[in-house]
């Protein structure tokens, strides 16, 4: 945030295009409607839209950037990673979650043990990124008090 309170966009080379920053800027809204599905879908994730809806909303249009990073949901998850590379303990939990669902609904839908052994090596590789990450300092406790 500057100091008059307004939040600024990451500085980035917006392309001279026109075209070009439309593209960028339709991937930002498609982007932004797979993370918003994806809080409400069990097998759409949500975090790595908006990971790529900002960075093409920074590429295009400062406008749709600074809705983004401000919106009272989308923008607290944006703003620990973008600030702290961090993820919150609810959206761990959601990512597991949306993760092991996704490995038994193959399961179950009658994927072959070579296609459940690779989408278990990936989504594990995946799931211990997260799980790895840092809580945000808002979610951090200091030792020896709860």
């Amino acid at each position: 945030m500057s100091k008059s309170g307004q939040v600024q966009c990451p500085a980035a080379e917006r392309p001279r295009s026109g075209f070009v920053r439309n593209l960028w800027l339709a991937l930002g809204i498609v982007a932004t409607g797979l993370a918003f599905a994806g809080a409400m879908l069990p097998l759409l994730p949500t975090t790595p839209f908006l990971l790529v809806a900002a960075y093409a909303f920074t590429r295009s249009s400062p406008s749709w950037h600074r809705w983004l990073v401000t919106h009272r949901v989308l923008g607290p998850i944006l703003s620990d990673w973008q600030q702290h590379k961090a993820v919150g303990r609810s959206i761990k939990l959601a990512a597991i979650l949306v993760m092991m669902t996704s490995l038994v609904a193959s399961a179950m839908a009658g994927f072959g043990k070579a296609t459940l052994a690779a989408q278990f090596a990936a989504l594990s590789i995946a799931g211990a990124f997260v799980v790895s990450r840092p809580r945000p300092p808002s979610q951090r406790h200091s030792p020896g008090k709860r």
